[in-house]
């Protein structure tokens, strides 16, 4: 069975702007956005996030003991008065449809385990003689959602259980399902057991993990065997310092990515965020326009998916044409080797002042050319000279080196030098000559 995420999966989810209260009038017009505008700069998925079967869902929170939606073997269905396609037991087939109808692919997420309320009402695992109880590990739960109890991978009921439950999603027609508190902290039986359930479904499905807090490598193998994406932060916002955390963590993982396994930086908080959100009240991204450069080219440059977060039909057009940059697309699809090349602390300013931060480079390879980022993380614009040979090889500097984000631009040159002005929290990112 051939296997999704041969390049990093780009595309929208509902979390940053709705949390858990999405609809199917939202998830719908996002969809047509990433139709018209998106799609063909490589933006083709639609994700609809947590508790979409919760008819209660509200901003800021999780409800206990919510009366969520199941199908009588305890798998979830969509609460039908925010997705009135799926009453009568149809599920998310309709809407499925629909967002294969124009040219997407469509995702969902779960939280690891079983409903506590079909453990409770002790519903039938689907084809067996067993019940939920026998499928559940009542002493494993989330930490922060009140949903599910884990499932007891001793007993085939559990498997039984998954296997229901993937045949159900993929009978719908779901192409990538994010499956939550699945490796903070790591659950290996939970993860094998998504991956074997998703083989036995017939459908082509990209597993999805999260969250990745404080996620280490040494699990990578085990990864890479089982799942497409694996988180490898907390979720992340629109701060800052959000943003420079990742500097770390990608380089740590960009060296391990490979077609087929993708560790991911989290969603991109783009656009008009929190109108219903789990945290934080409607505003546009707090990041300056050129923090919002720096995280989409960091992200490209370390190979990470792309979920963007923001409700595309109220985010400002200055948001779609930030997504639409032809490069974003095409650089993370064509790059086949990417990493950090150098990390310096910025020297004094003038006076001697501190500027509290450091010159950051990256370098990535792709079939027909060669790119570099030039990033800063001080607190105020600089200067940066940047020998070009230490990007490409010493036979092919006399050739133009273009700013990708400033449509191709030619970049100044000061002899064998590059010499950017580097904005606050920004970056000059740059195709630089291959032969």
């Amino acid at each position: 069975m051939p296997r999704r995420a041969a390049t990093p999966p780009m595309g929208w989810n509902s979390w940053d702007s709705f949390g858990t209260t999405v609809t199917e009038d939202e998830v719908l017009a996002n969809a047509r956005v990433l139709h018209d505008h998106l799609l063909p700069h490589g933006w083709d998925h639609v994700v609809v996030d947590i508790a979409w079967y919760d008819p209660t869902a509200r901003s800021h929170g999780y409800n206990a003991d919510a009366p969520v939606v199941l199908d009588g073997y305890g798998r979830q269905l969509p609460a039908p008065n925010r997705f009135p396609s799926a009453a009568d037991g149809a599920g998310f087939r309709p809407l499925a449809d629909a967002v294969h109808a124009l040219g997407l692919r469509f995702g969902v997420h779960v939280m690891r385990g079983i409903p506590r309320a079909a453990v409770h009402a002790d519903l039938p695992v689907h084809g067996t003689t067993w019940t939920a109880r026998d499928a559940a590990d009542t002493a494993s739960t989330c930490a922060w959602n009140p949903d599910n109890y884990g499932l007891d991978h001793d007993h085939p009921a559990a498997q039984a259980y998954l296997d229901a439950q993937v045949a159900q999603l993929a009978g719908w027609g779901v192409d990538l399902v994010k499956v939550d508190d699945m490796i903070a902290p790591y659950h290996h039986r939970a993860v094998e057991g998504w991956a074997l359930a998703i083989e036995r479904s017939g459908r082509d499905i990209t597993l999805s993990l999260s969250p990745g807090t404080a996620l280490a490598t040494t699990h990578l193998p085990h990864l890479r065997e089982h799942a497409q994406m694996w988180r490898v932060s907390d979720d992340l916002w629109d701060r800052w310092e959000d943003v420079h955390a990742q500097f770390a963590r990608m380089a740590r993982w960009a060296p391990h990515q490979r077609p087929g396994g993708w560790a991911d930086a989290d969603m991109l908080p783009l656009g008009r965020i929190g109108i219903r959100a789990e945290r934080g009240e409607p505003r546009h991204s707090r990041l300056t326009p050129d923090e919002q450069r720096t995280l989409l080219t960091l992200w490209v440059m370390a190979r990470s998916p792309l979920m963007v977060g923001g409700d595309l039909p109220t985010s400002t057009p200055e948001t779609i044409d930030l997504l639409a940059t032809p490069a974003v697309g095409h650089v993370l699809r064509t790059l086949t080797a990417s990493g950090e090349a150098l990390r310096e602390p910025l020297p004094d300013g003038p006076g001697g002042h501190d500027q509290h931060g450091d010159v950051v480079v990256w370098t990535g390879e792709a079939p027909d050319a060669r790119y570099a980022a030039v990033f800063s993380t001080a607190d105020a614009p600089r200067q940066v000279r940047v020998p070009v040979s230490s990007l490409v090889p010493d036979a092919v500097v006399a050739r133009d080196v273009r700013d990708l984000w400033d449509h191709d631009a030619p970049v100044p040159r000061d002899g064998a030098d590059l010499v950017l002005d580097v904005p606050a929290h920004g970056v000059r990112w740059l195709a630089l000559p291959t032969t």
